[in-house]
């Protein structure tokens, strides 16, 4: 039997879209898989999502509903919504159409015994110069942060085994990456190339300096290369100091004491160790802050309410007979995972 799917929405603003992007879904999973459920998580945004969520899940018993305290972001929901989801297979997509259903089942035929994570990466992004050099600059982070080349292929449509959260299952850091945590449990990881929709409702959240931001927490809060850049930095510092004393004094015993002359750039050496120097007391401090952070134990998030679908004894409606997705892989129990 083919396994079951748990389908992770992140939820913000999404009051318009997601009706129909729920719409689309269920033929798609009716389609691929015998057990299966829509776990929507609202991360308080300021529109009617919640109250679009609380319909979808009265009319249909595969949908569940999370509704957040607060807006924790993107990568916060989407770890509620991982650790709630109950099947062997979590599916995560965007709320705003732009990763479209029916490329589900491609993510699906790609996750073969020797995968663990599957990418859906985008034929072509349809972004602006700006937004497009920080989505880049934020995948040479997160590839520095996972340590693999397939960040670079990474994306929020992604489909992985449910059984990598356990690898994360005790983490409680207020800096989420769910990419990163994942390559705590697997390094097996690939990707297939998929449609990517413009979006017809609404305007993305995601800024230039949200982008940077994210960028920077997770090369800070998931790696240490910055450190490693630091010592790097300080040790070529050291050197040109020592070059520099070595022709300060050769200069002094060939041509004699001059002051006037040699004030500029002396000048010019102090300025490049002190902004050195504040520049690795910066990074450290970074960590520290983060340390700190840890130390509060605060959690990446906090649930408000449920649906009333949402109860561990809920069951997806699985009555109909379903076409079987073409995937040799998708073998597994339709039982839910605890």
């Amino acid at each position: 039997m083919p396994a079951s799917v748990s389908v992770v929405i992140p939820c913000y603003r999404s009051e318009g879209s997601l009706g129909p992007l729920v719409e689309r879904l269920l033929p798609v999973l009716r389609a691929c898989t015998r057990a299966f459920e829509i776990v929507c998580v609202h991360d308080a945004g300021p529109d009617g999502t919640w109250r679009v969520i609380e319909q979808l899940a009265a009319r249909y018993p595969q949908v569940r509903g999370i509704d957040l305290m607060k807006n924790y972001g993107q990568h916060g929901a989407l770890l509620c919504g991982i650790r709630a989801a109950r099947y062997d297979i979590v599916v995560t997509l965007d709320d705003d159409l732009q990763h479209p259903p029916e490329e589900v089942p491609r993510l699906l035929e790609r996750l073969t015994d020797d995968v663990d994570v599957v990418y859906g990466t985008p034929l072509a992004e349809p972004h602006g110069l700006w937004r497009g050099l920080a989505s880049q600059v934020t995948k040479l982070a997160l590839q520095a942060a996972m340590g693999a080349e397939t960040a670079r292929h990474a994306s929020a449509f992604r489909a992985f085994r449910t059984r990598l959260r356990d690898a994360f299952a005790d983490y409680r850091g207020s800096f989420v990456s769910i990419d990163v945590l994942l390559t705590w449990g697997s390094t097996r990881f690939t990707h297939v190339p998929v449609r990517h929709d413009p979006r017809t409702i609404g305007t993305s959240s995601y800024t230039l300096r949200k982008l940077l931001t994210h960028a920077g927490n997770m090369i800070t809060g998931f790696s240490t290369l910055p450190l490693q850049i630091a010592s790097i930095l300080g040790f070529a510092l050291t050197a040109f100091g020592v070059l520099l004393l070595a022709y300060v004094l050769g200069r002094w015993v060939y041509e004699g004491f001059t002051s006037v002359p040699g004030f500029p750039f002396l000048a010019s050496a102090i300025t490049i160790f002190s902004g050195a120097q504040l520049f690795c007391l910066g990074i450290i401090g970074e960590y520290l802050a983060r340390m700190h952070f840890r130390m509060m134990e605060r959690p990446p998030y906090a649930v408000r309410s449920l649906t009333s679908a949402a109860t561990p004894d809920a069951e997806p409606d699985s009555s109909e007979d379903p076409k079987a997705c073409s995937s040799p892989a998708l073998t597994a129990s339709s039982r839910p995972t605890s």
